[in-house]
């Protein structure tokens, strides 16, 4: 047992010496390539995971060679060298199968217009209209006076029509 420890020490020597870990010259261990990568990944998580988008393309390019695959494992082969999940396999074909080729273009981001609602439009237009008859009106009640102060001038008694009577 002792001897396969030996053994297996001198195997990783010779395999540190064929790397250049330590120098030949030297048997204390002098190393002249560190053993450790210079600079270590990051092993922090990102704080929110980007989300994958795929394109129509794509879809339709994986859904293809889905359909090809068939039964036997091809497709469990295919998903896993795509990194895709059979539940993304199954939303795409539905989509497809429906018909609905939006389904498959990405959705645009952000709020949707507000539809414009009927009663508004109907609600602009007599906006508009009582603006139009307030000025008309107002125009009118001038011309009343003006016709007045002439009749006065000139001596021309008016009829008056009181509130409450029909015209």
């Amino acid at each position: 047992m002792i001897s396969e420890k030996i053994r297996l020490g001198q195997r990783m020597e010779e395999f540190r010496r064929a790397r250049g870990a330590l120098s030949p010259g030297n048997s204390q261990g002098d190393h002249s390539m560190p053993l450790l990568p210079v600079n270590p990944p990051d092993p922090e998580v990102p704080e929110k995971a980007a989300r994958r988008r795929f394109t129509v393309g794509y879809k339709l390019q994986i859904l293809r060679q889905a359909d090809v695959c068939g039964e036997g494992g091809g497709v469990g082969a295919l998903l896993r060298r795509e990194g895709l999940y059979s539940s993304h396999l199954t939303t795409w074909r539905r989509q497809r199968d429906a018909g609905i080729l939006s389904g498959l273009r990405p959705k645009p981001r952000g709020r949707k217009a507000n539809p414009i609602h009927p009663l508004e439009v109907e609600n602009e237009q007599l906006r508009k209209e009582n603006s139009r008859l307030q000025k008309r009106l107002k125009q009118a009640e001038l011309i009343i006076e003006v016709q007045k102060k002439i009749s006065q001038m000139l001596g021309i008694p008016l009829e008056t029509f009181e509130k409450g009577e029909d015209d």
